[in-house]
């Protein structure tokens, strides 16, 4: 079989992670006998330095015209001064808005292997480990609601707007509720409806859409009191659904509990097998080109391109099953080292994987 990628290498560490990700999806194709197709796209701060625009008409056509985008990282302090109409992840925004994608799978899964990284105590987590997955509404609330600055007798203002309809809560919770199915058939809606309309609304609606799914335990937390949960009592949890920005947070707080964010993976998915998948930390261009960054979290995305828009289970466990072989051998980079174990850079790290393939 052939694939089409659209490929964002994207500023900072995202090619080096990158690389490390299609070498491993080479090998991929030739155990398997399939054929990936790349072409590399601009995006973010890269296409702002070639064409002074963070999104690209042409990227957002040849996204659309691939079977699936592959996208490294975006941003850096190089354009933190720009307006935040062309900041680098205004393109993020864009791609997401541009190919429907509105549903973030990120899951959180904590290698027996990495325990030792793990800043919790080993009596919290026990001897299975974590394993949830947060699922995050990302084409609406208040990333994409009315925003703006106006001048007052205080000065001036700025305001963003949260706002949420029904169609958005129901497609968002229909998601969640399909994965928990195939998992622990738990559900976990985190809102802030002791305040907000829109949480309040979220809330009913996840609530009716439960009716569809009596198999499904779901139950309700306030977003402040999930933030505390998740380092008091993590395996509570099996899938948290939830809002544009307190996904984005939670997401971030569940990577570093599996002990670096550096091992997170994330599918962006719409109603159609088109989706993007990055690994959800940053650009880190402290790093960039050191040969020091963590490829795992770009390598397991590339096994959700191939489970979640090509349908591939075989060859995605394969890389999957890869990974934890190095991690058990004892390969870590150095977000993720500890005393005892063999420290490997980037390129290393990346043909560890391929070969364990």
């Amino acid at each position: 079989m052939k694939y089409n990628v659209a490929v964002i290498k994207g500023d900072g560490i995202g090619p080096d992670i990158v690389d490390q990700a299609l070498l491993v999806l080479d090998k991929v194709g030739e155990k398997f006998n399939h054929t990936f197709n790349y072409t590399e796209v601009l995006a973010g701060g890269a296409a702002l330095d070639a064409v002074g625009v963070p999104l690209p008409d042409e990227t957002v056509k040849i996204c659309k015209e691939s079977d699936a985008v592959f996208l490294g990282a975006v941003g850096g302090p190089k354009w933190d001064v720009l307006p935040g109409n062309i900041r680098p992840e205004k393109a993020l925004l864009g791609l997401r808005s541009a190919l429907g994608l509105f549903a973030n799978i990120r899951p959180a899964i904590m290698y027996k292997e990495l325990a030792d990284a793990c800043p919790l105590k080993p009596e919290i987590l026990g001897e299975d480990g974590l394993d949830l997955v947060v699922i995050r509404e990302l084409t609406g609330g208040i990333y994409f609601g009315e925003r703006g600055v106006k001048t007052t007798e205080y000065g001036e203002s700025a305001y963003d707007t949260m706002i949420y309809s029904e169609v958005e809560v129901k497609r968002i919770a229909k998601v969640a509720f399909e994965i928990a199915r195939k998992r622990n058939k738990k559900v976990t809606s985190v809102d802030k409806a002791n305040i907000l309309d829109s949480s309040r609304l979220w809330r009913s609606v996840v609530e009716e859409m439960a009716k569809d799914y009596p198999d499904v335990a779901l139950n309700h937390l306030y977003v402040d009191n999930c933030a505390m949960q998740l380092v008091v009592k993590p395996k509570q949890f099996d899938v948290i659904l939830t809002g544009n920005m307190f996904g984005d947070i939670l997401s971030d707080e569940a990577s570093m509990i599996t002990g670096s964010i550096g091992m997170l993976p994330s599918a962006s998915l719409g109603s159609s097998k088109l989706g993007m998948y990055e690994p959800i930390h940053g650009s880190a261009p402290d790093i960039a080109g050191q040969d020091k960054a963590n490829p795992i979290a770009t390598v397991i995305s590339a096994a959700m391109m191939l489970r979640y828009s090509f349908d591939l289970e075989k060859e995605a466990l394969a890389i999957e099953k890869a990974v934890e072989k190095v991690l058990a051998a004892g390969y870590r980079t150095g977000d993720i080292y500890s005393n005892g174990k063999k420290l490997v850079g980037t390129k290393e790290m990346g043909q560890l994987i391929s070969d364990a393939l």
